[in-house]
């Protein structure tokens, strides 16, 4: 058993925040995903078509993050927030990346509805997984990048548990180690809001399409939620 954790001064500092942690076990990523393919193709077609785009750094979802981001001395123009980089993206190619079933779902839900999301192999995370302030000991080995090795700074927000660092600025990039592949068949994906009192709603929508996604190719499939108020979740 895993415990999700927002991190007590992570808290305090962004208390309007709200994440949804689906979690999927038994998961099958090597067969087709008919419902994942039809909504990704579908917002393709849309934003071929001009009826559909992605939320820019204008949108006050991703404006958010931006000032977020800032407070902890990352630079938002530079080091962009999950949705941020993934909307420019597919704004220029017209297109989202094709990763496997898994990592395209979590993506198409996370453009549809503007909101920051990643995922986690359990089998990979060793102990618990907080929420919280670098300390600036840990070390971060990127998505793509297993030879490279990071140094978060100091009071960088962060998800990580006891090994080492999940990701980084929060949410701008994932780890090598937790990747989520086609043979993960345990899965925390996580979607994210810092304003529960505005996207709440939205982000409840966009956990129970994942969670739709989900469900036809997994044993057992849930939905939780970590808040000010209620931090932690043993999933």
């Amino acid at each position: 058993m895993t415990t999700f954790r927002i991190g007590p001064a992570v808290a305090d500092a962004f208390p309007g925040a709200l994440i949804a942690v689906v979690t999927a076990t038994g998961l099958n990523g090597r067969e087709p995903w008919p419902r994942t393919t039809t909504i990704v193709e579908g917002l393709e077609q849309d934003l071929a078509a001009g009826t559909w785009a992605p939320a820019d750094e204008s949108d006050p979802r991703i404006e958010a993050w931006h000032t977020a981001y800032r407070t902890f001395g990352t630079n938002p123009r530079r080091i962009r927030p999950s949705i941020d980089a993934l909307g420019r993206r597919m704004a220029k190619k017209g297109t989202l990346p094709r990763i496997n079933p898994a990592v395209d779902s979590y993506n198409a839900v996370s453009v549809r509805h503007g909101l920051p999301a990643g995922a986690f192999d359990l089998d990979r995370v060793t102990g618990d997984v907080e929420i919280r302030h670098a300390e600036g000991t840990e070390t971060f080995t990127p998505l793509g990048e297993p030879d490279a090795v990071e140094d978060p700074k100091p009071g960088e927000v962060i998800y990580a548990d006891t090994t080492g660092v999940l990701t980084r600025h929060w949410n701008h990039r994932d780890a090598h180690r937790t990747r989520v592949t086609e043979d993960s068949t345990h899965v925390a994906f996580v979607l994210e809001t810092l304003n529960a009192n505005r996207d709440g709603r939205l982000l409840e929508a966009a956990a129970e399409e994942l969670h739709s996604l989900l469900r036809p190719h997994a044993e057992a499939t849930a939905v939780h939620y970590l808040t000010r108020q209620r931090p932690q979740v043993a999933i």
